[in-house]
């Protein structure tokens, strides 16, 4: 199994290296982690937890590799939704464990444990987060950072966060959760596309006052250097295992609110989030794919083992999202009106890996605007003033231009 998880990662690695979608910037962006002059004398003497996965690398070695050979004395290590290491499913449960490189015992936070206890940060003295996140509401590292910034407040602990840009800073777009729809895939009263980094987020949440009681994290924030929201941004690792090329990644906030219909968005394939489809779609389009179970990827994917009829979109232009700073929405209306059985389209019911659509939206609105057929300027106006509310508040804790 191993050897297994092993090949899929690398299989992730050769894909996502390979894949480009736009030059760098002539002035290279250098992320919090990378600029380890600005942290070390304030870890000196310290002992340090660290919420770290796959993507936390200074240059090519794992953050935590690095900073013990730097000599930082790290007690524990907290682990996200897809594992300390990235290689468990999405939302499969990861249990507890121990670092086999360093010994450093491992407690997962998508387990039995939703945040770090009083217990597990008994022999820390500083937290340190830094996980690549994708800029999405219902992508879960939002909602990590939110358990370890409440329970260093409980505790006392300083979170320091080694800041990482978001692929999707340039869009700030979609409705507004709606409070009785919070849920484990959005907890915050934000659109689908935040706009911020996790630094600019963690001060949104302590600013909003959005932990128990309003309390508040203290917290020290090591900028990404040479960057600002407009810049792109190509993650030098996947994110989780489904977002395994930088296409991916960039269609993820439009394809995600797929997973609340019955079309496949590819998940049991090495192109998952790049293509979209169902076998009741045959006849309607000519492109195919068929789902098959992958060990650390998708193991009962939707429509696993059946030919999906659908859209190919590995080749559609990511800079539409750049220059439009907006969510395609053109894909749900057309797959909608292509399905023959509408009733059945957002039915839940169906299967266990359809999700709940009115979560993923935020609004329950959505689902009935689809089905009625009402025009996207409409749809669009129905975000607001929630949408430019959200702008205004943003503005408070943005770090970078």
């Amino acid at each position: 199994m191993k050897h297994l998880f092993k090949a899929v990662i690398a299989s992730f690695l050769t894909i996502f290296l390979t894949t480009s979608f736009v030059a760098p910037p002539a002035k290279s962006i250098i992320t919090g982690a990378d600029q380890t002059s600005a942290y070390l004398p304030y870890l000196k003497g310290k002992r340090v937890g660290m919420l770290v996965n796959q993507t936390s690398v200074i240059g090519k070695s794992h953050c935590v590799d690095s900073l013990v050979k730097l000599g930082v004395t790290i007690t524990k290590i907290f682990g996200p939704e897809h594992g300390f290491r990235g290689n468990a499913s999405n939302g499969a449960k990861v249990s507890d464990s121990s670092d086999p490189k360093t010994g450093i015992p491992v407690i997962s936070l998508y387990g039995k444990n939703r945040k770090p206890s009083k217990e597990h940060l008994a022999d820390v003295d500083v937290m340190i987060f830094d996980v690549q996140d994708v800029g999405a509401r219902f992508y879960t590292y939002i909602n990590t950072l939110s358990h370890v910034m409440e329970s260093c407040a409980e505790n006392g602990k300083e979170l320091v966060i080694l800041d990482r840009p978001n692929p999707h800073g340039f869009c700030v777009d979609g409705p507004i959760l709606e409070p009785h729809l919070k849920s484990g895939i959005g907890m915050f009263p934000i659109p689908i596309t935040h706009g911020m980094t996790i630094g600019e987020f963690a001060q949104m949440i302590n600013g909003e006052g959005w932990l128990p009681n309003k309390m508040q994290c203290k917290l020290k924030i090591i900028k990404v250097a040479n960057y600002t929201h407009a810049m792109p941004y190509v993650l030098p690792v996947p994110p989780s295992p489904n977002l395994n090329t930088q296409q991916s990644i960039m269609l993820y906030p439009s394809i995600c609110l797929f997973e609340g219909t019955i079309l496949s968005q590819g998940r049991g394939t090495y192109m998952p989030f790049t293509v979209l489809g169902a076998p009741a779609l045959k006849g309607k389009y000519s492109f195919t794919f068929k789902p098959v179970s992958i060990q650390g990827m998708s193991e009962t994917p939707l429509h696993q083992d059946q030919e999906c009829y659908g859209l190919d979109l590995r080749k559609f232009d990511a800079n539409t999202f750049v220059k439009s700073k907006k969510l395609n929405l053109k894909w749900l209306f057309e797959t909608y009106a292509a399905y023959p059985y509408k009733d059945k389209f957002f039915d839940m019911s169906q299967s266990k890996q359809m999700g709940n659509f009115d979560k993923l939206a935020g609004t329950e609105n959505l689902k009935k605007q689809i089905i009625a057929g009402t025009s996207e300027e409409e749809i669009r106006k129905s975000w607001e003033p929630g949408l430019s509310n959200y702008k205004k508040m943003r503005e408070k804790y943005l770090l970078y231009p």
